[in-house]
């Protein structure tokens, strides 16, 4: 059975920063590229940051700088490291995975991704 699940989110204030924990199983993990996605209230989901099979990463413009997308192989883990949080950053954020053997632009895509968590608020506040 595929599990994703989502940990490490909050409420912190503007400024600060978080950790995002996202652990897999049931899939063979290091053949699968990861990405991290979020959906604020009234707005569609979004693609934040993907890694590949290559250990590639992608970033949507918005987090570029801001967060690092990385992972521990040997964990079946995602992580997602952001810094200088904004309340726009508001979000429920998800973790979820394709493949076989796909690249982090293609992780960034929504539409492309098999298997979902099932999200981690994050609130940031002014």
């Amino acid at each position: 059975q595929v599990q994703l699940v989502e940990s490490g989110g909050g409420s912190v204030q503007a400024g600060g920063s978080l950790r995002l924990s996202c652990a897999a199983s049931g899939f063979p993990y290091s053949s699968y590229c990861m990405g991290w996605f979020r959906q604020a209230p009234g707005k569609e989901r979004e693609g934040v940051a993907g890694i590949g099979t290559d250990s590639s990463t992608s970033y949507a413009d918005f987090v570029k700088g801001r967060f690092t997308i990385s992972q521990d192989n040997a964990k079946n883990t995602l992580f997602l490291q952001m810094s200088s949080l904004t309340p726009e950053d508001t979000a429920m954020y998800y973790c979820a995975a394709a493949g076989p053997y796909c690249n982090s632009d293609y992780a960034l895509r929504s539409s492309g991704m098999y298997y979902w968590g099932k999200g981690t608020l994050v609130t940031i506040a002014s």
